[in-house]
């Protein structure tokens, strides 16, 4: 190719500097244009952690550089007085239907190839902690739309995502949801479904939907940080009631749980005789003059424990800019949850649910995440309370793993936790877990409480699946 002379280039250099691209000036050099492509940038706008475009849209709106700016430039001019309120006295806190909240957003899976390989894992399973991050995008759009721009909205808990239906195909996802439960206080849950998008004028079928889940939120006053109030929500038909209704019983369970928690009560006569049990059980195993052994699919609980640490980035920031999007957290520990649950099993596990998991503290970005997942409980369990009926040969097994956060400041070396998350699956495998120190009992009972409440729920609701159903899936 002949060689272009400094003259043309530095003519065609000032065009690009002018921004005159799409003048006549730049089409009279065809050949140069195509040679030196390279030379011209233009950044458009990109979700910035996998994301669905449509959601990051809402939350990402200015980019790092200028936030980060912003922010030193006030830190040099603000005084040491504590901040004022910035919520408005006069703020319309009147009812809100239902309806008012509503959004879906549609994942175009089938029909875009190169969005689909974000969200799949090397075996072409989709890859649900992508879709996690998703739902919690789309429950912070949910929030704004029902408490407006003046507060902010973080997330207080995942009360719950259940697989209800298989998806068995690569196909377009409609991901919707709505404010359900909101009394006027400053939370409010979230409801969401995860279905195969149907075509234009039909109606989501239920056995199309894959996911159900339901999120609380909670709003902040934006420079104080405490809770302001939210509008009370209006329930009018039927359907509208029953997930109300739903969403009160949901908070008194909350409140029952955080009253019994092991951390103000000690174990209960069944859970003690639990304890004791397993005591005597390892007394056997070690005992010379017993037979007894510990089994080969019997392991214990700090043997199935894996550790990560990460640093926090912007590309993961929520729309305030200096912490950590939520959904991220919950991909995060997915993954990790999904990695020791294999590990411990040596099979491929099957998600179940994400059980009520709670956002103690925020994650400010620059610091370090540290996550640490172990399995805490099995069911079948390997010894049963009185009277509970176990299958000691049965052939798949019920995997509930514990992720713990906590963060830590790179400078002063603090450290606080700032969530716990509590994600099952199913394996297919004859394994059991089993505690041996104080902590790991008290670890073992709450997740045997948080268990049997979750069948509870699962018989009053009618959701569930098999575990070989379950395995039809094609989702990770």
């Amino acid at each position: 190719m002949a060689q272009v002379s400094k003259s043309v280039l530095r003519r065609f250099n000032s065009i690009v500097e002018r921004g005159n691209l799409a003048t006549p000036s730049c089409t009279r050099y065809p050949p140069l244009f195509a040679r030196h492509a390279r030379l011209i940038h233009c950044s458009s706008r990109r979700s910035t952690d996998g994301v669905f475009r449509d959601l990051t849209a809402q939350r990402v709106r200015t980019p790092w550089i200028e936030a980060l700016r912003k922010q030193q430039a006030e830190s040099k001019t603000s005084e040491a007085a504590p901040e004022k309120p910035s919520v408005p006295k006069d703020r319309d806190l009147s009812p809100k239907r239902m309806d008012d909240s509503y959004h879906s957003v549609v994942l175009p899976l089938a029909r875009d190839p190169w969005l689909l390989d974000t969200y799949l894992n090397s075996s072409g399973h989709i890859r649900l902690g992508t879709i996690f991050m998703d739902l919690d995008a789309l429950s912070g759009v949910i929030a704004y739309k029902h408490t407006g721009e003046d507060v902010t909205t973080v997330t207080a808990s995942c009360d719950r995502i259940v697989i209800k239906h298989p998806l068995t195909e690569i196909c377009d996802l409609e991901l919707s949801g709505r404010v359900t439960y909101a009394t006027g206080r400053s939370s409010m849950e979230i409801s969401m479904q995860v279905a195969k998008a149907p075509k234009e004028g039909e109606q989501i079928k239920n056995e199309d939907v894959l996911i159900q889940c339901t999120f609380t939120m909670v709003s902040l006053d934006t420079n104080t940080r405490k809770p302001v109030n939210v509008n009370p929500l209006i329930a009018e038909t039927p359907e509208e009631k029953r997930l109300y209704n739903l969403g009160e019983r949901n908070s008194k369970i909350r409140k029952q749980l955080k009253e019994r928690a092991l951390i103000k009560h000690t174990p209960n006569d069944l859970e003690s005789d639990l304890i004791h049990a397993f005591w005597q059980k390892q007394l056997q195993y070690h005992d010379p003059y017993d037979e007894l052994r510990k089994p080969d699919n019997v392991h214990f609980m700090d043997t199935t424990r894996l550790q990560t640490a990460t640093i926090m980035q912007p590309q993961n920031r929520n729309r305030h800019h200096f912490m950590i999007f939520g959904g991220f957290l919950l991909k995060q520990t997915f993954e990790l949850a999904f990695t020791t649950a294999a590990a411990f099993a040596h099979a491929r596990p099957t998600f179940v649910s994400l059980d009520p998991s709670t956002f103690q503290n925020p994650v400010p970005v620059g610091s370090i995440l540290y996550l640490t997942a172990t399995v805490v409980y099995t069911d079948p369990p390997l010894i049963g309370a009185p009277g509970e009926k176990v299958d000691p040969d049965s052939q798949y097994t019920r995997v509930q793993v514990r992720v713990d956060s906590k963060v830590r400041d790179v400078e002063h070396g603090r450290s606080k936790p700032t969530g716990q998350f509590n994600y099952t699956f199913n394996v297919e495998k004859n394994i059991r877990v089993v505690p041996r120190t104080y902590q790991e009992y008290m670890m073992y009972l709450d997740a045997r409480r948080r268990a049997e409440q979750i069948k509870e729920t699962v018989q009053e609701e009618g959701i569930g699946l098999t575990p070989a159903v379950a395995e039809q899936s094609i989702t990770e």
